[in-house]
């Protein structure tokens, strides 16, 4: 093969950048196409919220769906909110020194994850779909990724409780791409790679 062939053949990189309000799924999502596609997972779930507060990567992963081949890296992004309760943290067991810490870590995550949409190509936002999707926070991504010119797919997740409404979720957002997803039983995964393979074929 010569080497014009080898570069031309190399898969596309991709920066795929997880955004979402608080305990929306985004890590538990970033970890399923990490096992997918690297065995690797990229970081650590909880039901405290705010549990990623920086930005957590994977790197290198050989993702292929609809034809299409990436050199993904991840990106999952502390969760996103318009405000940040130390009072949270305290009702999960954390000590009032413990909690206030949190928060401002918290905070600092938050302004990371904003400025660090500039480095994303593809942001998948992660939606709550047992929560009213009529949130700030969710306006507030989608003003800054359309800011920006960003391609982005709406996830709403957690589809296999019987309180998820994907309806509802649909007709928030109707003028964009939603592909509901279930991220811990794995329901809708391979459509949402499909779309992502789509997006990724459309960049410049």
């Amino acid at each position: 093969m010569s080497w014009r062939l080898w570069l031309k053949s190399k898969p596309k990189s991709v920066n795929l950048g997880f955004y979402g309000e608080v305990n929306a799924g985004k890590t538990t999502l970033a970890n399923k196409m990490g096992k997918d596609w690297a065995d690797q997972e990229v970081g650590v779930v909880s039901e405290i919220p705010h549990e990623t507060r920086s930005i957590q990567k994977l790197e290198k992963v050989n993702f292929a769906a609809n034809g299409t081949k990436l050199d993904l890296t991840l990106i999952d992004m502390p969760g996103i909110a318009s405000s940040v309760n130390p009072k949270d943290f305290m009702r999960h067991g954390l000590s009032a020194s413990e909690a206030m810490e949190r928060a401002k870590e918290a905070t600092r995550g938050i302004v990371e994850a904003i400025k660090y949409l500039e480095n994303v190509d593809v942001a998948l936002v992660i939606v709550d779909a047992t929560r009213t999707p009529f949130d700030q926070v969710n306006f507030t991504i989608l003003g800054n990724l359309e800011h920006q010119s960003k391609p982005f797919i709406i996830v709403p997740n957690k589809i296999d409780l019987p309180e998820a409404d994907v309806r509802l979720v649909r007709d928030a957002f109707c003028e964009y791409p939603v592909v509901p997803v279930s991220a811990i039983q794995g329901d809708g995964i391979e459509t949402l790679y499909d779309k992502i393979a789509e997006l990724a074929r459309k960049m410049r």
